[in-house]
């Protein structure tokens, strides 16, 4: 019988390597991204007789742009971790699955420019909501690659997490988005507080580690014990 698409005719004993493929892809993708961060930054030119105040002043103007620089470093490490992960449980592969993959890297390719626009324009509306949109997208595109990863009928992973720890990568996969969305909905109030928004983060992942540490502890101890009560039935039968 035919195949229906060109990628179920590849070799079989090739699918680890082209999974890998997707990966290395990926990684030079995150890699190019977090590297042109630091780029979009130029460095003050200092004349000659400039005085020690005048070049602190020269610095002194760089540190919005550093702010969007160490937040966007930061976020964009934390959707690496979280692809690291994902495609640790990746042992196939198909059309969707790559086009999910560009999708979210997409967004991520864009967040030097919407850095560096904020950076430059921290105070104004319009760079402030282009930058948060970006990140929403990345969160929602990231969240639909996790989906459909550990969506058993669509033959992605033959090795799961645990429920518990599904359950954790979806949750963390909602967080972002509404801490950013929060950030837009409070700017009209507080340009203070919706700029400061997003480090709320990390704080927030903590606490759903925590939560979902006990609730797997939990699940454990209700499993083991579940067995232990099936072994003694069938032991006393």
């Amino acid at each position: 019988m035919a195949k229906e698409h060109f990628l179920e005719q590849h070799d079989p004993e090739r699918g680890e390597f082209q999974v890998d493929r997707i990966v290395l892809f990926s990684d030079a993708v995150f890699a190019i991204a977090i590297t042109l961060l630091i780029i979009e930054i130029k460095a003050p030119v200092v004349g000659p007789g400039f005085t020690t105040d005048q070049m602190l002043d020269q610095l002194y103007q760089l540190i919005p742009k550093f702010f969007g620089f160490f937040l966007s470093f930061f976020v964009i490490a934390v959707f690496w971790r979280s692809h690291h992960r994902i495609f640790g449980f990746v042992s196939n592969y198909n059309e969707k699955l790559i086009w999910l993959n560009f999708r979210f890297l997409l967004t991520i390719v864009i967040m030097p420019f919407t850095s560096a626009y904020y950076g430059e324009n921290g105070g104004m509306s319009i760079p402030f909501l282009v930058y948060h949109c970006n990140i929403i997208l990345t969160s929602i595109t990231n969240y639909m690659l996790v989906r459909y990863v550990f969506n058993q009928s669509n033959g992605i992973v033959s090795h799961e997490p645990d429920y518990i720890f599904k359950k954790m990568f979806l949750a963390r996969g909602f967080v972002i988005p509404l801490i950013f969305l929060l950030g837009i909905a409070v700017s009209p109030f507080s340009i203070m507080l919706s700029r400061l928004s997003p480090i709320l983060v990390w704080p927030v992942f903590y606490l759903l580690r925590v939560y979902y540490t006990k609730r797997f502890k939990k699940y454990r101890v209700e499993n083991i014990s579940a067995h232990l009560e099936d072994e003694a039935e069938s032991s006393l039968s």
